[in-house]
């Protein structure tokens, strides 16, 4: 890691955290507050109809309705749900990072803008790859 403060490293760490777990708590504010809004969000994901694989993209808008109710009834997470944070790298203002839940692997790319670290890209997967449909 490229001359990353410690302040550094905690902020990267928050905005992955902020992203997941404001899905946890219903907090569109937490979710908008980790993402930037030009985030995009994208796995490949199989078409029921066609069988076709695709790019499936959810835009930082998108992101932060979710966050907003995804987990409505309180049933997509476990009580105490996993939460992973590892750094792969930081390179002055860009972080590559992995962020690991329960059902899924978040690949993210988080940078640093006008002293605020933030999410911009996300590729991730279900650990279940049959679940992606």
């Amino acid at each position: 890691m490229n001359h990353a403060t410690s302040d550094d490293i905690a902020a990267i760490q928050q905005a992955a955290l902020d992203y997941l777990e404001s899905q946890h708590t219903l907090n569109p504010e937490q979710m908008q507050r980790s993402i930037h809004p030009r985030m995009v969000k994208r796995t490949v994901w199989t078409h029921r109809a066609t069988g076709k694989e695709y790019l499936r993209e959810a835009s930082a808008e998108e992101m932060i309705l979710l966050a907003a109710s995804y987990n409505q009834a309180g049933d997509k997470f476990p009580p105490n749900p996993q939460k992973t944070v590892e750094i792969l790298d930081v390179q002055g203002v860009v972080a590559s990072v992995k962020l690991t839940a329960d059902e899924w692997i978040d690949y993210m790319h988080i940078v640093k803008i006008n002293d605020h670290w933030t999410v911009v890209n996300v590729l991730w997967a279900y650990h279940d790859l049959a679940a992606h449909r």
